[in-house]
């Protein structure tokens, strides 16, 4: 699983006219499965009136391919769903939704014109979405004297942890995140630099 990747930084709309057919293709951040679906509820519910809700989402990490899903929402199978899916993959985004709305205008467009309207339309939509970069972060617990508060507050800035909660007593225990990535790096230098007195311990599950 990729220790960073793009994720929405705000909903996106767009619409385009296609044979008399209206296609509004929406984008929005959903970071679990649950999410994603509640989103295409919503979308459902704001246009009640519309042919079709198409819809495909990555709803966590873009490598997960647990957190896919797709739908064709009426249209001939393969042409909708798929092609929206297929452009959330190929971005690297995670965490993200897509639902194409279609007010029908009486014009078929046959299998290869649905597949470009669903298709393009994500795709472009995806050209315009501003987006910023998700760090995975694992938990851990840190119990050391204060003598070596000095190494472990260093550590905590170089790595740009996150200090999550902090208790002062006999000893100091701090609860921090760090990146994924450099959890092994930071581990064996807490360790020399302390001589072994003090070392992370995960909290994640």
């Amino acid at each position: 699983m990729a220790a960073a990747y793009p994720i929405p930084a705000a909903p996106l709309a767009l619409t385009e006219e296609i044979k008399k057919s209206r296609f509004i293709t929406l984008i929005g951040h959903t970071p679990t499965v649950a999410a994603a679906k509640a989103w295409v509820s919503e979308v459902k519910r704001q246009h009640p009136t519309a042919r079709h809700h198409c819809w495909a989402f990555v709803a966590g990490a873009p490598q997960d391919s647990q957190v896919y899903g797709f739908s064709d929402d009426g249209e001939p199978s393969g042409t909708a769903g798929k092609p929206m899916l297929a452009q959330l993959m190929g971005s690297g985004f995670g965490e993200i939704c897509a639902v194409v709305v279609r007010y029908y205008g009486g014009i078929q467009l046959g299998t290869g014109g649905l597949v470009k309207a669903y298709g393009g339309g994500v795709g472009a939509a995806l050209k315009q979405l501003v987006t910023i970069l998700k760090v995975l972060r694992t938990p851990a617990l840190i119990e050391c004297d204060y003598g070596d508060m000095g190494v472990v507050e260093s550590l905590i800035n170089r790595y740009g942890g996150e200090l999550l909660a902090a208790e002062y007593g006999l000893q100091v225990r701090l609860q921090i995140a760090w990146e994924s990535s450099a959890w092994a790096n930071i581990d064996k230098e807490l360790t020399d630099r302390t001589h072994g007195r003090v070392s992370l311990r995960s909290l994640d599950g």
